[in-house]
């Protein structure tokens, strides 16, 4: 399904951390030239929302279809 989710980064607050880059087991999210998180792969996003909840500044939102229990 695509365009289920849409991953939303702030680069403003982005601080390059890649956090967000490392827990995505889907690989949607990858690096910019300057370190930053870009999102690479948007189909892929199956809605975990593991990058939104590891980022420490908040930088990412995830809006679409959430997942229940």
């Amino acid at each position: 399904m695509s365009g289920r989710f849409q991953v939303e980064i702030d680069p403003a607050y982005c601080k390059a951390c890649r956090l967000c880059i490392q827990v995505c087991p889907k690989k949607v999210l990858a690096q910019r030239a300057d370190g930053k998180a870009i999102v690479e792969n948007p189909d892929d996003c199956i809605g975990c929302q593991l990058c939104e909840w590891h980022c420490p500044d908040f930088a990412i939102t995830i809006k679409g279809e959430k997942k229940n229990g």
